[in-house]
């Protein structure tokens, strides 16, 4: 008999509708992924299966036995336990008060962070003082204290480098041994086909089909989720679509380059030399030209948050020099780093936008961030620069009043969408599609690659290695602190990228 059973689930949010008609069985012993394009409804299923969300519509049962769940705490009596995208826990307590808050016993969390080898997470430090993906696996040992019957894992290794992947992956399968179920959202397919035993495909909110892991190709896959072949927004990476809105950077113009090349100008776009900062980087020194992609490859903790938050005026350096075209930079704040030209994308969307607000006034904000621009809002201005930029990103806008209810991949295209209004010099990438889907992705690598072509610089920091060579032109690898490598993204193999961010490989000297 089946653990779960969930037939034709429906819900709405006022015109938009989430959920059409989803069907989804899991049975006990296995790992079943759940999978879809930003936007198909996976979150909404899990949230209705989990008691987060009340579904308009459908039926639920466990082991044939109809179900209402009313609440998490129903769900938990269930015996279904979800680690949900975002880390449930109040920012302003500590883990151990976290734990307490939600009745989950801290030894039993302590024993099962030891079981991971994360013995050393200090339960006592401020939830909003731990990084992310320390956050992500506090969230898993929490959600496995409650011993439940299906795990739901809610695009769990997006967030974490490929060691805590791994860990992850091997608790999965010991849960699995135990005859327990795992509920998998994952838009890495190469971590579906891993992992899994079956997938089932959520498409514009209904179940599209559910398919043996072990025999379907990601390509099959792929054309579940997305209906066709997916269709970039541009005609291919490096070229400028013949629409393009030029790169506005504030008080500047950037010389156009063709195919993603380095600009002719020997004067690099940004000149990063000797910077040291945050107790975590050493004597970092790199060169970026106008037309040039450079990826940062690193693990969980390497320095790679530091480098991008002291470049955004987010941190201040302890030493070293910053320029942007030629001109220092001095970055007291993230204004004095925009207003050079370098802007931020960073992969918490929840910290870059206005969740209650429209998409055209979050695109619109940086528009008004110099005083002598305030007063009455240019509204055609505001209007023709955001709706350029929102339809260079198709981005869908049919939840158009509240940019909260957009899926998650439109978010981030907000996020970028913004700076294409306001105009850049230098963007920094902070694992900008995380969690997104393989549609969503490719479109963003796409534009990427056109603004490059159009003369931007960018940094761009990835989670997912195979992404590397996709994007970038070259790579610098960071270990504790210092570039231990750098190569062109061709032959930056993710056998390559692994052995040099575990240290294996000997430092690059400072320039």
């Amino acid at each position: 008999m089946s653990l779960l059973t969930a037939r034709d689930v429906r819900k709405r949010y006022g015109a938009v509708a989430a959920l059409r008609s989803a069907n989804l069985t899991v049975e006990p012993g296995e790992v079943h992924a759940l999978l879809g394009a930003n936007g198909a409804g996976k979150s909404t299923l899990v949230k209705i299966l989990t008691g987060v969300v009340r579904p308009d519509a459908g039926a639920i049962a466990i082991h044939g036995r109809p179900v209402h769940i009313s609440s998490p705490a129903a769900a938990r009596h269930q015996g279904l336990a979800a680690v949900f995208q975002d880390p449930a826990l109040v920012p302003d307590l500590t883990a151990r008060q976290n734990l307490v808050l939600t009745g989950i016993e801290v030894a039993t969390v302590r024993r099962l962070l030891e079981g991971m080898d994360l013995g050393h997470v200090d339960l006592d430090e401020l939830a909003d003082d731990l990084p992310l993906p320390m956050l992500r696996m506090l969230d898993l040992a929490r959600a496995l204290a409650s011993r439940p019957r299906l795990l739901v894992l809610d695009e769990i290794t997006a967030a974490l480098p490929a060691d805590l992947v791994e860990r992850v992956f091997a608790l999965v399968r010991r849960w699995r041994d135990q005859g327990r179920s795992v509920l998998l959202i994952s838009h890495r397919l190469p971590e579906v086909r891993t992992i899994c035993d079956r997938a089932t495909v959520l498409r514009d909110g209904s179940d599209v089909g559910t398919l043996d892991v072990a025999e379907a190709g990601e390509e099959r896959l792929v054309d579940l989720m997305l209906g066709s072949p997916a269709e970039g927004f541009v005609a291919s990476a490096g070229r400028t679509p013949r629409s393009a809105t030029p790169i506005r950077s504030p008080g500047t113009t950037v010389a156009s380059t063709a195919g993603g090349n380095h600009a002719s100008s020997t004067t690099p776009l940004l000149q990063v030399e000797r910077l040291s900062g945050g107790g975590v980087l050493h004597a970092i020194s790199f060169a970026l030209h106008a037309g040039e992609i450079l990826g940062i490859a690193a693990l969980e903790g390497q320095g790679q948050d530091v480098l991008l938050e002291c470049l955004a005026g987010h941190r201040r350096w302890d030493s070293g020099r910053v320029s942007v075209a030629g001109q220092d930079l001095v970055a007291r704040t993230p204004y004095d780093a925009i207003r050079a030209g370098v802007v931020l994308v960073p992969a918490d969307r929840a910290h870059a936008l206005l969740p209650q607000r429209s998409v055209r006034e979050n695109i619109a904000l940086p528009l008004y961030s110099r005083p002598r621009h305030w007063g009455p809002i240019d509204a055609r201005t505001e209007s023709r620069r955001a709706t350029e930029a929102s339809a260079r990103l198709a981005i869908d806008t049919r939840a158009q009043r509240q940019v909260g209810r957009l899926s998650g991949g439109n978010q981030q295209k907000v996020s970028v969408a913004r700076w294409l209004a306001a105009g850049f010099r230098v963007m920094l990438c902070f694992d900008p599609t995380r969690g997104i889907d393989v549609g969503t992705k490719r479109q963003i690598h796409s534009l990427l690659r056109a603004l490059a072509a159009e003369g931007a610089a960018i940094i761009y920091f990835t989670s997912e290695l195979s992404e590397i060579p996709l994007v970038c032109d070259r790579v610098l690898v960071l270990y504790e602190g210092s570039i231990v490598s750098e190569l062109p993204a061709a032959e930056a193999d993710e056998s390559t990228l692994l052995r040099a961010a575990h240290g294996l490989m000997r430092p690059v000297s400072a320039q």
